[in-house]
C-alpha cells in the first residue's frame, strides 16, 4: 500500500485530494499544512509520494521540494499550482518534481498521476 503525503496550507484542498484518493482505494494518507511541516513529516514517515502545493506560508513548496530531494534523491514529489505559475512549475520540474497538477484539480488527473508513480492501490 502506497503511503502518500498531502501538503497544502488550505485544509479544504487537502480534503479534496484526500477524498479523490480514498474513493480510488488509496488509504495510507498523511497531511502537512506548510513546507516546513512537509519536510519534517517526510523525514519521519518516508512516504512513497508527496503531493505538494507550491504557494504556502513558512516554507513554500519549492523550498520544501529541494530539501526533501536533498535528503532523499529518490523522493517522488508532485507539485500543485494554480494557472499562471508556469515559471514556478518549470523550476519545480528542474528541482526534481516528477509531475505537476494544475488547480482546480480534476479527479481523473490526480488518479492518473498517482497511479503512474506508485501504481494501483
Amino acid at each position: 500500500m502506497a503511503k502518500i503525503l498531502l501538503v497544502d496550507d488550505a485544509a479544504f484542498m487537502r480534503m479534496m485530494v484526500k477524498n479523490v484518493l480514498t474513493e480510488n482505494g488509496y488509504t495510507d494518507l498523511q497531511e502537512a499544512s506548510d513546507g516546513a511541516e512537509a519536510v519534517a513529516k517526510y523525514n519521519e514517515i518516508r512516504p512513497d509520494l508527496v503531493i505538494m502545493d507550491i504557494t504556502m506560508p513558512n516554507k513554500d513548496g519549492l523550498e520544501a521540494l529541494k530539501e526533501i530531494r536533498a535528503a532523499d534523491p529518490n523522493a517522488s514529489v508532485v507539485m500543485c499550482s494554480a494557472m499562471g505559475q508556469e515559471a514556478m512549475v518549470i523550476e519545480a520540474i528542474k528541482s526534481g518534481a516528477k509531475d505537476f497538477i494544475v488547480k482546480p484539480f480534476k479527479p481523473d488527473r490526480i488518479i492518473k498521476t498517482v497511479t503512474s508513480i506508485v501504481g494501483q492501490p
